[in-house]
């Protein structure tokens, strides 16, 4: 769910600029609340689906950012990755629905996406336009 997020906001913040893609160390589906957390922003995730990361292995990769710990831990090393770097976030998974539900998704995208952008423009050396 979290690297979904991800991918869904730095795809609308910096998409412009860099290739984003989201893999899980078990993927299964994309969560309805990280679907609809990236929604209120306008993201389209009509295509968003759970990839895992052996669909990445052997790909030149410029940056790798975990997001969670389990998968910081578990991750394969990819090749192909340039740079990998952990940014972990608390797993909201045990969220089901309701507006409690939402106002944690949309604070947790909210705090991933001001942090990976920051993050990433770093350590790309993007311009910050």
């Amino acid at each position: 769910m979290r690297s979904q997020i991800a991918e869904g906001v730095l795809r609308l913040d910096l998409g412009n600029k860099i290739e984003v893609f989201s893999a899980g160390t078990h993927p299964s589906y994309v969560h309805p609340l990280a679907l609809s957390a990236l929604g209120e922003l306008g993201v389209d995730t009509s295509e968003h689906r759970s990839k895992g990361v052996n669909e990445f292995l052997g790909e030149d990769i410029d940056l790798v950012i975990t997001v969670c710990d389990h998968a910081r831990e578990t991750c394969p090393v990819l090749p192909g990755a340039r740079k990998t770097i952990h940014k972990g976030y608390a797993d909201p998974v045990h969220l089901s629905s309701g507006t409690y539900a939402e106002e944690v998704m949309g604070k947790l995208r909210d705090r991933m996406r001001r942090e990976l952008k920051e993050l990433v423009i770093k350590e790309l050396n993007l311009p910050t336009d």
